[in-house]
Formats: structure tokens, C-alpha cells, sequence
């Protein structure tokens, strides 16, 4: 039903070097915050899922002086169109449908408005709940980057989101052909 799985990106190397540098608890936990309003809004989970776990894979570290320097980062970032870009290239590498490696590039690209002057930004629904999973978790100061996940409990975690997301798209499923009968 799904062209990509949650454990096949996890797998590819690119996410391995980017989504662990930026923060590999963050992005699970944020994951699990984006299937949660996925369904309750009736978005689909699977798409809130994979941006959410790829929306900072665009983040590089700022440094001073040897130190982490949260407001040089702030004042420089761009990483939501890194990320963007990256997760784009990857999914199609994987193999996703181009539109949906498109929502997806488009919901990570707009999860933060960090990078933009100021002004309205509008936001789907699914870039509204990637966003909101995102700021979820956050903690101050950027420390929700830092927390430790090991691999195999991260395999773990992501193995049962992926079962949960394809339950949650059979019940779909069955409910809108329920609907037609």
C-alpha cells in the first residue's frame, strides 16, 4: 500500500547521517506526536509520519569559540530548506510517489517559520501538524537535539509506528469502501 516504509528511510544512509545529527529521539517522538493529530484530523498519517521524522534534516551545528551557540544558529538557520530538499531527494531515491515526496518536502520545508521575514505564513493541514508535533517537543535552548536514543530501541519504535500507520490506513480503507456500499 505504501511505496516507502518509516524503517526503510530510517535504513538509508543519507538519514542516518542527518537525522541523527539533528536528533534522532526528536524525531521519533516527534513522528509519534504527528500520527496521533494525523488522525485526528483525518490527515493522512502516513505522510505527517515521514515529514515529521525527516523535518530537521537540514540542521548543521553553529559554534563559537568551541561552544554550541544557540542564538548564532537562530540568527543564521536555514535548515527547513536544506531539509527540504534533502528529504525530497531521498524519498524519490527510495522511490516514493512524486507528489507525495512533494507534500512531504513541503510540510518539512514549512514546519518553522525560523527562516522567513515576518509576515503570514499559511500552512495545510499537514504542515500544520508536522509544525505542531515539532513544537511538541521541544525543549528550550535546543536541547530536545541532544537527547539519546540507542539504534536498536529506535528500530523498535519506529517498527511499531509503521505498523500502526498501516493499520490505521486499512481502517481508512475499510471505512471509505463502508461508505460507498
Amino acid at each position: 500500500m505504501r511505496s516507502v516504509t518509516l524503517e526503510q528511510l530510517f535504513e538509508h544512509p543519507i538519514t542516518q547521517k542527518y537525522v541523527k545529527r539533528a536528533g534522532l529521539a526528536h524525531a521519533i517522538s516527534a513522528s509519534y506526536h504527528a500520527f496521533r493529530l494525523a488522525k485526528q484530523k483525518g490527515v493522512n498519517p502516513d505522510l505527517a509520519v515521514k515529514a515529521a521524522f525527516l523535518h530537521d534534516m537540514g540542521h548543521y551545528t553553529w559554534y563559537r569559540n568551541g561552544e554550541w551557540d544557540f542564538e548564532l544558529y537562530k540568527e543564521n538557520d536555514i535548515h527547513a530548506i536544506k531539509g527540504a530538499e534533502r528529504a525530497h531527494k531521498l524519498l524519490i531515491r527510495l522511490g516514493e510517489d512524486r507528489k507525495i515526496a512533494k507534500e512531504i518536502a513541503l510540510a518539512v520545508l514549512l514546519h518553522t517559520d525560523s527562516y522567513l521575514p515576518e509576515g503570514q505564513l499559511y500552512r495545510s493541514q499537514l504542515q500544520q501538524i508536522v509544525a505542531l508535533a515539532d513544537e511538541m517537543d521541544e525543549e528550550p535552548s535546543g536541547n530536545h537535539h541532544y537527547r539519546k536514543i540507542s539504534d536498536s530501541k529506535a528500530r523498535k519504535k519506529i517498527a511499531q509506528l509503521d505498523e500502526m500507520i498501516d493499520q490505521a490506513l486499512v481502517s481508512e480503507a475499510y471505512e471509505q469502501t463502508s461508505e460507498v456500499q
